[in-house]
């Protein structure tokens, strides 16, 4: 893709803006960038895993590693520490050994800290009903712990129709 300014180079800095719902896109080489259009950019920000997880997290991240970093897994006898450094564990064993400090972060980005996977509409038909009776299953929980049991007997209705269906 050519720079939008200059029309020479090949753009490398892709902005995208939404402003009152109407999305504009700018695609500018590192030169017409940092130029102007009012767009600040440092091209010179080294960024790391840490930094990324510390984005997502909104924790000093420092300070909460230095407390873990003398966490080893048992197996691969890899630490917390390279796992922030590197972005990957060592082994399987490290979920469990790293356990309270990944499952945060893995609900962070994920949403859930179980994987449910996904199922093709066209076949697994009884998987689907069954993932579905299972979170309605910990929805009917919730609505009775918070005592909405109007949407709790409606929850269960639901629970009864799908059982039926398998």
């Amino acid at each position: 893709m050519i720079c939008e300014k200059c029309k020479q180079r090949d753009a490398t800095v892709h902005f995208k803006e939404v402003k009152n719902g109407i999305k504009s896109e700018k695609h500018l080489c590192e030169e017409c960038a940092k130029g102007g259009q009012g767009i600040k950019v440092d091209f010179n920000i080294p960024f790391s895993v840490k930094d990324i997880f510390s984005s997502i997290m909104d924790v000093d991240i420092d300070n909460v590693f230095s407390k873990q970093s003398e966490e080893i897994c048992p197996n691969c006898k890899s630490t917390y520490n390279r796992f922030k450094n590197v972005g990957r564990l060592g082994c399987h064993v490290c979920y469990d050994a790293f356990r309270e400090q990944l499952f945060p972060l893995i609900k962070r980005i994920q949403g859930a800290t179980q994987h449910t996977g996904k199922v093709p509409k066209r076949a697994g038909a009884n998987i689907r009903i069954k993932n579905e009776i299972r979170e309605l299953k910990e929805r009917l929980n919730d609505a009775v712990e918070k005592e909405e049991f109007e949407s709790a007997a409606g929850i269960r209705d639901e629970i009864k129709r799908l059982e039926k269906e398998i």
